[in-house]
C-alpha cells in the first residue's frame, strides 16, 4: 500500500470534500478519486459517504484515519530520534492543554523548555478531556495536560501530578457573591457558563446538583475560549466552574470565589501520552520540566508547612 493512497486519504477526511483536498494536495479531483478508488479496492470497503455538502468517512473510513494518523506520529518519532542520534534536537512536540494548563501552568515549563532545546517547536492546543484525548488516541498529540478524569487506556500512560479542586466563581458584584454559605439550591437561580463539549466538566457538575436532589444548571453561554468565558463573567450575573490553581488568574478579572456548602468536585490531574518503549527525546524532555515543575511546588510547600509548624 502507497503512502501516496494514504496522505491523498487523509486530505480528503481533513478536507471533507475531493476539490478542497485536491487543491490542498496540487492534484487534480480525477486524480484524487482515482486514489481514493484504488485505496478501497485494496481494502475492499467504502471509505467515505457521499453527501449533497461533501464526503464523510464511513465506520471503516474512520478506523483507516485513526490509524493512518498513529502511523504518522511513529514516523515523526522516528525522524526526531534519528535526529537526536545525529547530534540534531529538531521536530515538533504536539501539546494537548486543558484550561488551566493554558493560562497557568504551562507557560514557565514552554519557555524552559525552549531555552533547552530551541530548535524544537512546541505546537499548543487547548482544549477539553473530550477532545484531548480522543487526538491522543488519533496520533494528533504527543502529550497532554490535563485532569485525569478519564478511563485508562493500553495505548496511553496517565501520570498523576497534582490534585485540582474545582470552585465557582463569579463576578463580585454577583448577588450570591456575599455571603457566607450557599446552598446548591441558589445557584440554579442564574445562568451558567460552559466551556464547549466539557462533557465530564458538566456532568461533574451535574452529579454535585443530583447529590443535593436537584435539577442540573441552566447554561446560558458555551464558549471554547476560558478568557472569553472571564471576560463574560464581567458583564453579567453568570455562574462558572474552574479549578482552584486558575482563581488567581480570575481574580484579574475582578472575579471571586463564591462560598458554595460542600464540595463541588475534585479530580486527579497530570500528564497522558502514549505507551511506547522508545518516546522521543523532545517529549522526554517536556514530560521532565512537567514533572520538575510540580515537584519544585511541592517541595515549597513542604518546607512552608515545616515552617509554620517550626
Amino acid at each position: 500500500m502507497h503512502s501516496r493512497l494514504l496522505r491523498h486519504f487523509l486530505a480528503v477526511v481533513d478536507h471533507k470534500g475531493m476539490s478542497a483536498a485536491a487543491a490542498e494536495l496540487h492534484i487534480s479531483q480525477p486524480a484524487l478519486t482515482k486514489s481514493i478508488r484504488q485505496l478501497e479496492d485494496i481494502l475492499g470497503v467504502e471509505l467515505f459517504e457521499r453527501l449533497p455538502t461533501g464526503v464523510v468517512p464511513t465506520r471503516f473510513g474512520e478506523i483507516l484515519a485513526r490509524r493512518t494518523r498513529l502511523m504518522e506520529l511513529e514516523y515523526r518519532h522516528a525522524v526526531a530520534e534519528i535526529q537526536a542520534i545525529k547530534g540534531g534536537t529538531g521536530g515538533t512536540v504536539n501539546v494537548g492543554a486543558g484550561p488551566v494548563w493554558a493560562v497557568r501552568i504551562l507557560p514557565p515549563i514552554i519557555a524552559a523548555f525552549r531555552r533547552q532545546q530551541p530548535k524544537v517547536k512546541i505546537k499548543l492546543r487547548t482544549g477539553v478531556i473530550d477532545t484531548l484525548v480522543p487526538a491522543l488516541l488519533g496520533g494528533e498529540l504527543d502529550v497532554i495536560c490535563a485532569s485525569l478524569d478519564f478511563p485508562a487506556h493500553p495505548e496511553f500512560v496517565k501520570e498523576q501530578l497534582v490534585d485540582l479542586q474545582h470552585v465557582l466563581i463569579a463576578r463580585a458584584e454577583h448577588p450570591l457573591a456575599g455571603r457566607r454559605e450557599i446552598a446548591a439550591k441558589y445557584l440554579l437561580d442564574y445562568p451558567w457558563l460552559a466551556l464547549v463539549n466539557d462533557y465530564v466538566g458538566n456532568s461533574r457538575v451535574n452529579s454535585f446538583f443530583a447529590a443535593n436532589e436537584l435539577q442540573p444548571p441552566r447554561i446560558g453561554v458555551e464558549t471554547t475560549s476560558i478568557s472569553a468565558a472571564l471576560n463574560l463573567l464581567r458583564e453579567d450575573d453568570f455562574i462558572l466552574n474552574i479549578p482552584t490553581m486558575m482563581l488567581p488568574y480570575a481574580e484579574l478579572f475582578g472575579l471571586r470565589k463564591l462560598a458554595v456548602r460542600g464540595t463541588l468536585w475534585d479530580a486527579p490531574a497530570g500528564i497522558a501520552y502514549r505507551a511506547t518503549k522508545s518516546p522521543t527525546p523532545a517529549v522526554s524532555a517536556f514530560c521532565a520540566l512537567v514533572r520538575a515543575q510540580f515537584a519544585s511546588a511541592r517541595e515549597t510547600q513542604r518546607r512552608i508547612a515545616d515552617n509554620v509548624q517550626s
